[in-house]
């Protein structure tokens, strides 16, 4: 399973360099590659996107 990123979203950029695959990427607002995420399991405890989020907008796809 993968994490998506809500219109929510403010485009703050807090989330991009916390993922440890690159899943992330920016456009009007930050999208995650559901291919490419991995939920920073091997990486981190839990998902730092989710964690650094400051309007919580990064949720389970």
């Amino acid at each position: 399973m993968a994490l998506k990123i809500t219109d929510d979203c403010v485009a703050c950029g807090v989330c991009m360099p916390e993922c440890p695959v690159n899943a992330i990427s920016e456009g009007d607002i930050y999208v995650i590659d559901a291919k490419t995420c991995v939920e920073c399991k091997g990486y981190h405890g839990s998902p730092k996107c989710a964690e650094v989020c400051p309007v919580d907008a990064c949720q389970p796809a």
